[in-house]
């Protein structure tokens, strides 16, 4: 028995209204953990949490808490306290007041409460905002707020669900910031929700993939990154081409019409795979030393780089290079064998990597359709 798991999830199904949300899902979580679940919207990562919170009761599987079973535990005697999204303070109570009102449920005496909220309340950058109304404050400070209120009842484990969705970016970046130091000062495990891959990286111990309310991929980000288990990872996690490959023997694949030494072994002769191979790791060199040459179709600027889109036998590539190279011109492309990573076939095969259909109009115009939805 490993001493320090806290949570663990043993083969965890869930459906609504008929429609399977979580798959037999099992999963352990360690003390001091920060966990993030990541994927789209109804991967069943929230589902997940609020069977963690008592919210929602699996219809089939175990949830344990320190190695007890909890199923029938409702969520008020369960060790875990939840920060949403909206965060549901108190608009009649000012700082101090919305921070102390769990510690009040208890009965606990103003002389225990005062220092306790005190204290919270620096961690989290709030001292001397005790007397503020919320109305007064800012999102970021209303998050504060809410998380303070869930960490001065000392749970054993905080769940977050997207909690900094609401916020504009820069804010967004600096309480991701924020709330991994608060994780390290307080030792608290945290498992944490969101769709943003950036956020997950940036901030987790361990990323949970998920899709199609199953399990994906478990590993730290960089893992997760580097190494993606199949075409749906390796598409959420970054920017990648995923072309079709075939690996010869071990350390050997061909794709795109030609040979590559690759790091990766262990699969059947001429097996067909899907090859990952991220933008950042091709270099454009001239045709005469080049693996592969394509027509480059479309060149943005990003700032520290260029994002070109090159045409190789009809599949569209996606290259980052700071090199500037012109809409229309053929160039030459090299891959080092670090650089090629083959993963199995899957569910996901072809349904991702190749950028025929990337541009920034269809960004703009779905970042539209998203904003006139919500």
């Amino acid at each position: 028995m490993e001493q320090n798991l806290i949570v663990e999830l043993k083969n965890i199904s869930k459906s609504f209204d008929g429609e399977k949300v979580l798959d037999n899902i099992s999963l352990s979580i360690r003390e001091n953990e920060f966990i993030t679940f990541l994927g789209p919207s109804g991967c069943g990562k929230t589902t997940t949490l609020r069977i963690i919170a008592g919210f929602e009761t699996p219809d089939e599987g175990d949830v344990f808490f320190d190695h007890k079973r909890i199923n029938d535990v409702p969520p008020y005697l369960r060790h875990v306290n939840t920060v949403f999204q909206k965060y549901a303070l108190f608009p009649h109570l000012n700082v101090y007041e919305n921070v102390a009102f769990g510690l009040r449920l208890k009965k606990m005496k103003d002389a225990e409460i005062r220092p306790r909220v005190k204290d919270i309340l620096a961690m989290v950058n709030l001292r001397g905002f005790e007397k503020r109304s919320i109305a007064t404050l800012s999102g970021g400070q209303q998050q504060r707020v809410a998380i303070a209120r869930a960490l001065v009842n000392d749970p054993k484990v905080l769940l977050l669900d997207e909690p900094l969705g609401a916020l504009d970016l820069k804010l967004r970046k600096d309480m991701q910031n924020e709330l991994k130091n608060i994780q390290q000062k307080t030792g608290i495990t945290f498992i944490y929700v969101t769709h943003d891959q950036e956020e997950a990286l940036s901030m987790s111990d361990t990323v949970v993939v998920m899709a199609n309310g199953k399990i994906q991929q478990i590993g730290t980000p960089t893992d997760i990154y580097n190494e993606p288990k199949n075409a749906f990872v390796a598409d959420f996690i970054g920017e990648s081409n995923i072309v079709d490959g075939v690996m010869l023997a071990d350390y050997k694949a061909r794709f795109s019409g030609q040979v590559f030494r690759c790091l990766d072994a262990g699969f059947a002769e001429n097996e067909a795979v899907d090859i990952v191979v991220r933008p950042e790791d091709v270099d454009v060199v001239p045709k005469e030393r080049a693996m592969l040459s394509g027509v480059v179709t479309s060149v943005t600027f990003k700032g520290v780089h260029y994002e070109i889109i090159v045409d190789i036998k009809g599949f569209k590539w996606m290259i980052q290079t700071t090199d500037f190279v012109a809409e229309g011109e053929t160039i030459g492309l090299s891959i080092e064998p670090d650089a090629i990573h083959v993963m199995k076939k899957s569910e996901f095969s072809d349904m991702f990597g190749d950028y025929s259909s990337f541009s920034d109009e269809l960004e703009k115009l779905s970042d539209a359709t998203e904003v006139a939805t919500e």
